[in-house]
Formats: C-alpha cells, structure tokens, sequence
C-alpha cells in the first residue's frame, strides 16, 4: 500500500514543481517537502529549519519548505525510496545511506579514524574530491546540494567499554553500513542494524545492548538515560548530505534555484558552526544528569581500539576502491604536517 501511495505521489512529481499549483493557481508557492530523521533541537535539526527561514525568504514566498523532523514523514529505509519517487522534495540522511543505495564511495566517511579532526573533514568536503563525490549521485535521480556536520561518534552500553576485547559479544544497533558491520564484527561484538527512530527502546528493552553516536545525538533522544556508559573514542564521524530530487530540482525556474542554492549555502554554514557547540553543550548536559559514566581512554587504550579496526580498511578496500581511501589518507596527513 504505501509504494502505492509513493507511486501515485511521483506521478504528479514527474511534471515538475509547478505541477500541483495547476494553470488557475500559478502564483501558489511551490512545496518542497523536507524530512529528517532526528529531533529538531539538533544540529541538523536547526539547520533544516534556518533553511526554511532563508529559503521563504530569498525567494519571497515563492518557495514554502515544510519540515518533517524525527522520522514524523519517513524512516531510515523508507525517506530514500520517498525522494526518488517525488514524494519528498528533500533529505539530509547521513553518508551510511548511500552505500545500500548503490553509491559505495560515500562508506569511506565510515571507516574508524578516517577523519581526524574537522580541518581535515572541510579539505575532503569542500575541495573537488566532495564535489566528485555529489556529482556520483545524480546517476540514481539525486542531486547533492551540500555536506552538513553531526560530529565525532561515542561508544555506549551497559558495560564498560575500555579494551578491543570489552566488546566481544555485545549487540549494538549500527546504520545499514557494510563498513560498520566489519567495524564491529572485527571487536568481535553483534552488530544489528536498526532505524534511528527505534533506537531507545531498543536499548531500553535489551534488544540491543549499545550503540555508536554523536554526543547531541545521544542526548536529545535521551540514549543516555538508559545506558550506564559511554565511552569517549571519537572513532568515527556522522555527517550528513543534503539531497533533492534531481527532476524537481533542474525543472525549478533557474532564479529560484540560485535562490535556494543560496540559502543553501547559509544554512551549511550554520550548520557546521553550530554541530561543535552542540555536541560541547550535550556533553556538559549528559554529565550534569549523571545518569551515564563518561568513560575516557588513555594513550594506549585509544592506540588498542586503532590497531583493533585495522582490517575493517581491508574489507572496505574492494568495495570503495583502494585510491579513494589512498586520498582521504593523503588529505589527512597533508592537513596535520
């Protein structure tokens, strides 16, 4: 029933943005539905609704975004289908998304320690390698329109996660990620993939016993209230890419298209100004409830998880390709010389 509905929703997609407003109506705004998957006291969730604001704005009411924020539109394996049938206008689902798409590159922003730190992050996101990367999805009926931060992933369960060998046995709820089902298994732990909406009471429940997120993350979907650790690896990092609907986006009149792409380029901004802040600040709050021990490593405990996850670079190698992940490294070494 519901790809019925999506079905019939992309037919009305297929004759373009205006399509909806009909002859006798042509100065009705065009609709550009934007769901998400998080709570709207994220970054991400702010940064959609900045978008709103400066996209109405810049196009003089031309353009109405309405926001469906934390999962109230569509899921994790859904939102995808949605915006290649039409019936969402645009997404912002995290890099792990695309690699069940068909799109495998966008895995290597998963594999542990990739990313050191942000400046390194900017030079991949921002220079032509980010961009070679986007134009990769116009093949699946997606433009990408920009790179926005989340941050660097913590580890947490019921038990203390210290040493590779803390993990063995423990189930922890992963994106649908070929490389971060081999980041688990080589910890000897279960991974099980899981929408992000289903994550708390999972932990709640027991159904899973852990999970890897951001610090804003972990708290505004309150998983820190039912995990009695986390520990502090930044192994990873989620970020997100804000996509379209190719169709919907080529057949918009072209000043309104410069219009958003604009406001596109603010809200980024806004974005990745406000991710570190709010990371900072859900970190402060989750320590404030003492409800979850943060556990920090040590020098050798950090080099431990490293050597750990080296074989997840071999698994990933014939998948991604051995030259890309060659050139995050090369970006990387090159930013901390």
């Amino acid at each position: 029933m519901r790809k019925l509905i999506l079905a019939a929703a992309s037919i009305a997609a297929l004759a373009g943005p205006l399509a909806l407003t009909g002859p006798a109506s042509a100065q009705a705004p065009i609709i550009l539905k934007f769901s998400h998957v998080v709570a709207t006291d994220t970054p991400k969730g702010k940064a959609s609704e900045k978008f709103k604001e400066l996209a109405e704005k810049y196009t003089g009411g031309k353009v109405k975004v309405e926001i469906y924020p934390n999962s109230t539109l569509y899921k994790d394996k859904e939102e995808l289908e949605a915006l290649q049938l039409g019936s969402v206008q645009m997404l912002a689902p995290s890099n792990s998304k695309f690699g069940p798409l068909g799109i495998r590159e966008f895995e290597v922003f998963d594999l542990p320690y990739i990313l050191p730190d942000l400046k390194t992050l900017r030079k991949v996101t921002e220079g032509p390698l980010g961009a070679r990367l986007l134009k990769l999805l116009d093949s699946k009926g997606i433009t990408g329109l920009a790179y926005w931060d989340n941050g660097f992933k913590q580890m947490s369960a019921n038990k203390k996660l210290v040493t590779p060998a803390d993990y063995q046995g423990v189930k922890f709820r992963i994106q649908s990620s070929r490389v971060l089902q081999a980041q688990f298994k080589a910890l000897s732990a279960l991974p099980q993939v899981m929408a992000f909406s289903e994550v708390y009471q999972a932990l709640q429940t027991g159904v899973v016993d852990g999970q890897e997120n951001t610090w804003s993350n972990i708290y505004t979907q309150k998983m820190h209230e039912v995990q009695k650790y986390i520990t502090e690896t930044n192994h990873g990092y989620i970020g997100y890419v804000v996509i379209v609907n190719k169709k919907f986006w080529d057949d918009l009149p072209a000043d309104i298209r410069d219009q958003l792409t604009k406001a596109m380029k603010e809200a980024t901004d806004f974005n990745n100004a406000q991710s570190q802040k709010e990371n900072d600040d859900a970190l402060a709050e989750i320590k404030k409830s003492g409800k979850s021990e943060i556990i920090k490593l040590t020098g050798e405990q950090d080099e431990a998880m490293r050597k750990a996850m080296e074989p997840v670079y071999k698994d990933a190698a014939g998948r991604i390709g051995q030259p890309l992940i060659d050139e995050f490294q090369k970006e990387a070494k090159s930013t901390t010389n």
